[in-house]
């Protein structure tokens, strides 16, 4: 599978500053957490509601597999919308390394979020 390492400076401040390895997750981990955040109509199975941020959060997380000491994301805060939550600009840059990074396209995104 393939594996990007980023490195962010400390312009969102130096608790996200560092090094962090993502690695490409599977069709089938993907495929799991989109049906965990997806409600279905029971009978015609179309999609109801789904909750992007969720998906993107674990998406996220799952391919997560290497950042600086100090562990400053985990799944609570990337799902988090308080003060404790992770920064726009450091949340929308991990989304973009890992839907690139896992082959989610923009049109999956845009299906995924139920638009």
């Amino acid at each position: 599978m393939k594996t990007e390492t980023v490195e962010i400076d400390d312009r969102f401040g130096e608790e996200w500053a560092g090094k962090y390895v993502f690695q490409e997750i599977s069709w089938a981990k993907r495929s799991r957490i989109i049906q965990k955040h997806t409600k279905y109509h029971p009978v015609t199975g179309q999609v109801l509601s789904s909750d992007f941020v969720a998906v993107q959060a674990e998406t996220i997380w799952a391919s997560l597999k290497t950042q600086p000491e100090n562990k400053s994301i985990t799944l609570e805060k990337l799902l988090s919308d308080e003060e404790d939550g992770v920064p726009i600009g450091v949340g929308e840059f991990f989304s973009q390394v890992v839907n690139r990074l896992c082959g989610v396209t923009v049109e999956e995104t845009k299906n995924s979020s139920g638009r």
